[in-house]
């Protein structure tokens, strides 16, 4: 049977001041329409129903999670202790999948993507199933690219190595490559042969269990040393006590660089990874100047492209502004250039060393 499994742990630091340590990006509504997390699960669930969905999250996030998801069976909602990336993530989600199905097939999604066309998704993700559950690969979505992108990793595939399932190329993966700069990013463009990496993920839980057990053997024995506890009265203290002790590395780098039987399916769906505010400023309705507007009291002059987010109902003029975002919750604003968005991050890093601004994290 087939599962999805949603990383929800990450703490959308360039989301700040909206996504806040107590309530990160992954659970915000940012369009509109249900929060991230929700949106994630909505999304898959002509082809997986909540009772068949696992969420990992951090430990301060499983309360929100039950809220958002409250299909989801508790037992399906694992607390990480302490954020050790996505590896041990998908090792202790495929460990207890396999509790509950030894035939498992995962669908490892990332639970703070925007995608604008879910049919077109789920049509793709089928063909992506069909090949993991039919043999011992591992299976990834990669994206088209329409522009040299600096900010993804990508997919290097092998055209010449490729099937066709439900009317979907499959393709064998050459190599991973890590974010380009731009000259590089224009050569992967004009090969035609590469993909951006969308994080997402589709194997047989024992597939990459094994891979696990071969590339990241300590991880493996970790797990195995817990894992007859989980889904116990000692699930919890087996789950903290797995994550206490691995290492953090990426299911990419730890697993997929170095696995032998990687296929990628390329789509359009209109995939967005929300890697910062100039996402939501991308993706939003806009009025005739190009402005963005999720505020009740907003009056522009001279201003054109810009990004205005409040819930405050205070009054936000913005005078001869050009593609700037400016974000107010109850107790912070930010205002940054929209091209220069990435940078909020770096804003949280300065909040984080500072004992007296800790307080507005």
């Amino acid at each position: 049977m087939v599962y999805a499994v949603i990383m929800a742990g990450g703490s959308g630091t360039r989301f700040w001041p909206k996504s806040t340590k107590k309530y990160p990006k992954q659970f915000l509504n940012l369009f509109g329409q249900g929060t991230m997390i929700q949106n994630t699960a909505e999304r898959v669930k002509e082809l997986i129903p909540q009772e068949r969905i696992l969420v990992v999250t951090n430990d301060d996030y499983v309360d929100i999670v039950k809220e958002q998801l409250p299909k989801v069976p508790d037992t399906n909602i694992v607390g990480e202790p302490v954020a050790k990336n996505t590896a041990p993530c998908v090792a202790i989600a495929a460990e207890l999948l396999i509790k509950q199905d030894p035939d498992a097939v995962m669908v490892v999604l990332p639970a703070d993507h925007h995608i604008t066309n879910p049919e077109e998704f789920r049509r793709v993700l089928k063909t992506a199933i069909e090949k993991a559950e039919s043999g011992d690969d591992l299976v990834t979505i990669g994206i088209k690219p329409d522009r040299p992108e600096t900010g993804f990793g990508y997919i290097h595939a092998d055209s010449s190595v490729a099937e066709e399932i439900a009317d979907n190329n499959v393709e064998k993966v050459r190599a991973f490559k890590e974010k380009p700069d731009l000259v590089k990013a224009q050569e992967f463009l004009d090969s035609g042969d590469y993909y951006w990496n969308s994080g997402m993920f589709i194997w047989r839980a024992d597939t990459v269990l094994n891979e696990v057990k071969n590339q990241l053997p300590e991880m493996f024995e970790l797990l195995k040393l817990n894992s007859q506890d989980l889904y116990t009265d000692l699930h919890k203290a087996a789950v903290n006590e797995f994550y206490q002790d691995c290492e953090s590395i990426s299911i990419d780098y730890g697993v997929m660089e170095g696995a032998k039987s990687v296929f990628v399916v390329p789509g359009e769906f209109g995939w967005n990874d929300v890697g910062s505010w100039t996402a939501v400023y991308d993706l939003g309705e806009k009025n005739k100047d190009g402005n963005s507007i999720q505020a009740v009291n907003v009056t522009f002059t001279g201003s054109q492209k810009n990004l205005v987010v409040s819930n405050s109902g205070k009054m936000i003029s913005l005078v001869g502004m050009e593609n700037t975002a400016v974000v107010e919750t109850d107790d912070a604003i930010l205002i940054c250039d929209l091209n220069q968005a990435q940078g909020v991050k770096e804003i949280v890093e300065q909040l984080k060393t500072n004992e007296e601004l800790k307080k507005f994290l």
